[in-house]
């Protein structure tokens, strides 16, 4: 494993916070205004500017290197290296009023997937991982729980209208406390300790990439919902397409019970 530059990693943490710090001029403000996107997802003026923040700072420091992002046509880069944008992860959290939204940003390099990141400016935490460093919250490093019980044990997923009753039932016969702190929050909480499983049906790949770091990082695993590792390949230059991807994130410990437990 070739472990990712240290000083690499900080600066774009710092960029990821910065971004935070911009959205957080809108968050509860009564002038956001709200427009749907052509799949019908809202978008802000804070999604865009703080894409278009992050865009310029990896610019200027890193001519070379592709992005791709949620909200601005992608950038093909001749450095080998690729960045992924998410701005606004939970943007219909963000409308509300909820501060459980996050600015995602990842890396891939030519060894793969390099450094991701959850940045949650309201909370006032970061989550983030380096190829070979390890995962830390807020400089200090955290892992994922060492519950090796489903009993007791808390899964967390974005909302439950893929539920059916007797998915639904299935799991809470098992003994798993079912909560919905959704969006990249969720893994957030995976990654460190809180929770023992995140579980999404639906994902693009901008929300789905800085977890490929992430998870794995913290000592935990993460999957598609049926259990194949594919999601883990480097895919900083497809279309980001919005469905194309699941994911189950874990402790490692009870990965096999989820995946079996939540299976379509």
């Amino acid at each position: 494993m070739t472990t990712i530059d240290i000083d690499l990693l900080e600066t774009a943490v710092g960029w990821a916070q910065a971004a935070g710090a911009l959205t957080l001029q809108w968050f509860n403000n009564p002038e956001l205004a709200i427009d749907s996107k052509d799949d019908g997802t809202p978008v802000t003026q804070a999604d865009k500017a703080a894409e278009r923040l992050l865009r310029e700072l990896i610019e200027a420091s890193f001519p070379q290197d592709g992005i791709q992002g949620e909200e601005e046509a992608a950038r093909i880069g001749t450095s080998g290296r690729g960045w992924v944008i998410d701005p606004i992860d939970g943007t219909k959290a963000f409308t509300r009023g909820v501060g459980t939204y996050s600015n995602l940003l990842y890396l891939a390099d030519e060894h793969g997937p390099a450094i991701g990141i959850i940045n949650l400016p309201v909370l006032g935490e970061t989550i983030y991982a380096g190829r070979g460093l390890g995962c830390f919250l807020n400089t200090l490093p955290c892992r994922v729980s060492d519950r090796n019980e489903l009993d007791g044990s808390y899964l967390s997923c974005t909302g439950f209208h893929m539920w059916t009753a007797d998915m639904f039932n299935k799991v809470t016969a098992a003994g798993p406390r079912l909560r919905t702190w959704g969006d990249a929050y969720g893994y957030a909480l995976v990654a460190s300790g809180r929770i023992e499983a995140m579980m999404d049906p639906v994902l693009a790949w901008w929300d789905i990439a800085p977890l490929t770091v992430i998870i794995p990082e913290a000592g935990g695993v993460l999957t598609a919902r049926d259990g194949s590792t594919a999601l883990n390949m480097d895919r900083s230059n497809d279309t980001g397409t919005d469905g194309v991807y699941s994911a189950i994130a874990s402790n490692g410990l009870l990965h096999e019970q989820f995946v079996e437990l939540l299976r379509p």
